[in-house]
């Protein structure tokens, strides 16, 4: 069952300013260029908690069947893991993750009250759902000791991850707190396409290099 229900009138008078609030300005490229990093300097380092991992890809590259996979594999092998799904127009997710972001937004409500399509109703909800994460934040560094991963499911909009401060915002939230990084989900046969294939690899690079998180690329299917 999931662990949390937000009073859904508050959001969108608080989305603008709570954006504002933990939105932070990228570095500036050639910064970025010139730092070095001591290797030395992160040698006794060791991350807390569990590590998180975003799920992220195109519509129908098998995130949410990814998504089942990776909680068979917990349940078999004894792993502590924790499971959040950030897709509002899911019809069914195969498992009953701990927070659903249905529980909270109305997707097909947020369609007729705004008079939006499919895609821009899904970003719409995340940018909801983002001005409340830091409830989110507060039940996982609660829960931190019981459990070693958190996988979490993002909507198959992928722009809601390349340039929705929504998808920013929660990925530096998780970021701030919990060691993190991404998987980037391809369908691989789609790729036999090479237009498709450059256009995954490009969206792959933007987000690796919005996010600066550690990123591997599943090949799925």
């Amino acid at each position: 069952m999931a662990e949390m229900m937000f009073d859904e009138s508050t959001m969108e008078a608080d989305a603008a300013a709570y954006v504002a609030e933990h939105m932070t300005p990228a570095p500036a490229d050639d910064a970025d260029d010139d730092a070095t990093v001591d290797p030395d300097a992160f040698k006794d380092f060791k991350s807390t908690g569990p590590v998180v991992t975003l799920l992220i890809g195109m519509a129908g590259s098998g995130k949410t069947t990814l998504f089942h996979r990776l909680h068979y594999d917990s349940q078999e092998k004894g792993r502590r893991t924790y499971f959040i799904n950030l897709d509002p127009a899911v019809l069914e997710v195969p498992i009953e993750p701990q927070i659903d972001i249905r529980d909270t937004i109305d997707y097909k409500g947020i369609m007729t009250e705004y008079k939006l399509g499919p895609n821009g109703a899904i970003v719409t909800a995340l940018n909801l759902f983002a001005t409340q994460f830091a409830d989110v934040m507060r039940i996982l560094e609660k829960r931190k000791d019981e459990y070693d991963h958190i996988i979490v499911d993002t909507p198959g909009q992928i722009e809601a991850f390349t340039w929705s401060a929504s998808g920013q915002l929660i990925a530096e939230s998780l970021a701030s707190t919990f060691a993190t990084t991404v998987v980037y989900v391809v369908d691989t046969p789609r790729t036999s396409s090479p237009a498709t294939f450059m256009s995954n690899m490009v969206y792959a690079c933007s987000i690796l290099h919005k996010y600066r998180l550690p990123l591997t690329a599943a090949f799925n299917k």
